[in-house]
């Protein structure tokens, strides 16, 4: 696990609605901006800030291909965030039950 910061990064790109549509789209393959951008109704500026943030929490990789980028699933990025959700909601069991403060 990374720090805190870092660990933040892949629950903001899942908390917004439009990257999530974003992510649904790019369930059936690399996509060029312009196929994503069109049934977003987005901006070219609105569809860039939220692959910042996708490509940013690793979930989604990017590649440049003359004047269009290009994104895709990261089959990493799926998997360490999968990693993350399941430390920080396993239950730590020598701590399970006893109050940090009193031990109890």
């Amino acid at each position: 696990m990374g720090t805190h910061q870092e660990n933040a990064k892949v629950f903001k790109a899942l908390c917004d609605p439009k990257r999530l549509a974003i992510l649904e789209q790019l369930r059936s393959g690399e996509k060029c901006a312009c196929v994503l951008q069109e049934p977003m109704d987005l901006t070219q500026s609105g569809l860039s800030y939220h692959m910042k943030i996708l490509c940013d929490s690793g979930l989604v990789l990017s590649r440049q291909e003359g004047k269009w980028t290009h994104y895709r699933l990261s089959e990493v990025g799926r998997d360490e965030a999968v990693k993350l959700l399941l430390a920080i909601t396993t239950p730590d069991a020598d701590q399970e039950g006893k109050c940090l403060s009193c031990g109890r």
